[in-house]
C-alpha cells in the first residue's frame, strides 16, 4: 500500500481499511447497549444490540470459545431471567482468569448491558438473581 504524506505534519499516514467484515462475522450497528463484567481477573466487555445472530467471543462464535452445556446455562441465565432470549445478539472482549471465571465476569457484563436496556424492567429482577 502506498503512505501519504500528512500536509501539516509531514508524517507518513496509512489510508483506512474498508469496513468489509469476514464472512459469518457480526456487523456492530450504531446503537448497541455495552457492560463491563468483573470476576476475580476475569474482564469481560460486552456488547449487545438487537438481533438473531449468535455472540461473538474474542471472535469465534459463543458455541466455539465456550463449549458445553454448563456453560450454555450460565451464559444464557440472564435473558432466561428477563424474558429475552433470542432477542439479542452481541459482541465480547473477554480477557484474564480461567473460563469459569471468564463466563462468570460475561454474565456479569450481560447482566449490566441489559440494566441499559430498560433499567426499570431489568433491574430488580437481575439483582434478585445475584447477576449483579
Amino acid at each position: 500500500m502506498a503512505q501519504k504524506l500528512s500536509k501539516k505534519s509531514k508524517v507518513a499516514v496509512k489510508p483506512v481499511k474498508s469496513a468489509v467484515t469476514k464472512k459469518g462475522a457480526l456487523t456492530m450497528p450504531k446503537e448497541f447497549f455495552s457492560g463491563l463484567g468483573r470476576r476475580k481477573t476475569a474482564v469481560a466487555r460486552v456488547r449487545i444490540w438487537s438481533g438473531k445472530q449468535e455472540m461473538v467471543v474474542n471472535g469465534k462464535p459463543i458455541s466455539e470459545y465456550f463449549k458445553g452445556d454448563v456453560f450454555k446455562k450460565t451464559y444464557n441465565a440472564p435473558f432466561l431471567a428477563t424474558d429475552s432470549l433470542g432477542q439479542f445478539t452481541g459482541s465480547v472482549k473477554v480477557a484474564g482468569s480461567g473460563l469459569m471465571g471468564q463466563v462468570d465476569a460475561l454474565v456479569h457484563g450481560i447482566a449490566r448491558a441489559l440494566i441499559k436496556v430498560n433499567p426499570e424492567g431489568y433491574k430488580q429482577v437481575l439483582r434478585d438473581k445475584g447477576f449483579l
